[in-house]
């Protein structure tokens, strides 16, 4: 039996010293029926000649160049656009998939046909299983957080993809997280308690912008607790809503505290929108 085709996503902006292992990792994957989609954003170094080298001695390589920087999230969506398998999974190109990574993963997905989305979960030792709904963002919430992972911890049906639409592009570092929400609301999730990828950590990544998380974290909860159709009774939303002013408000008091840099704490507070109103809210927040 043919096995599905797996679309392997990989986005790019000067990355030359982290790619040539990143594509190395894809390719020596015990999964052979892929195809590998590099989409660069202009990278300044020798990240898209590096990349073409490959594409040239592998036909499963397929390289695009955009004509102007459209950022992460954008990217992202882009390179989902050129996928023609039945499954997507993201490997950064600064990242490395495990061999049998694509293979696990897979072979999971096929023995649950009703998930659309597949996540990692830290517990390892357990079998893969499945959370509805329901049980999926109550256990988010009011349990222990399990819907964090970032795109290259994941795995679409590019049919779940496509219907429930592809990532948010207004929250920077997290758009994955309004993702999440909205894709554990949309049907059952897979949780797959094995580590199946290799996430490096390194200055040049968005996740350092502690500026861009102040206020993309609380942007992204508000506009998901008003937005997305999501399981919980509004005296729940309610209680969520004014927990994430606080840690709005302990945030941006860290920030004042940390970097000393007033103005841009305050225009921070500005993108958030947070008023008067919502610094009371969080002060006076009550229990559930």
């Amino acid at each position: 039996m043919e096995l599905p085709l797996l679309s392997v996503l990989m986005t790019s902006y000067d990355r030359e010293q982290y790619i040539p292992e990143a594509i190395e990792s894809v390719l020596a994957s015990t999964y052979t029926n892929f195809e590998l989609i590099i989409v660069d954003d202009g990278s300044k170094d020798m990240t898209v000649e590096i990349a073409r080298s490959y594409a040239a001695n592998d036909p499963r390589i397929k390289v695009y160049v955009n004509e102007v920087n459209l950022g992460d999230y954008r990217n992202r969506n882009k390179a989902a656009s050129y996928a023609k398998g039945e499954f997507i999974m993201y490997v950064d190109s600064d990242d490395k998939i495990l061999t049998d990574g694509f293979e696990r993963c897979i072979a999971v997905m096929q023995q649950f046909p009703q998930a659309g989305f597949g996540m990692q979960f830290n517990e390892t030792g357990k079998s893969p299983f499945m959370l509805s709904p329901k049980l999926a963002i109550q256990q988010h919430f009011f349990k222990k957080p399990c819907l964090m992972i970032g795109p290259g911890g994941t795995i679409l049906r590019r049919s779940f993809f496509e219907k429930i639409g592809r990532y948010p592009e207004k929250y920077g570092p997290a758009n994955d997280m309004y993702f999440n929400l909205k894709a554990a609301a949309a049907g059952p999730i897979l949780m797959l308690p094995f580590t199946f990828n290799y996430y490096r950590i390194h200055e040049g990544q968005e996740l350092n912008n502690k500026y861009s998380y102040l206020y993309n974290n609380f942007n992204y909860l508000r506009d998901a607790l008003q937005e997305l159709d999501l399981p919980l009774t509004e005296n729940e939303k309610s209680w969520l809503m004014n927990k994430n002013r606080r840690r709005f408000l302990v945030n941006f008091l860290n920030y004042c505290l940390q970097t000393k840099n007033f103005s841009k704490a305050f225009a921070a507070r500005k993108l958030a929108k947070f008023g008067v109103a919502d610094t009371w809210k969080a002060l006076v927040h009550p229990s559930l």
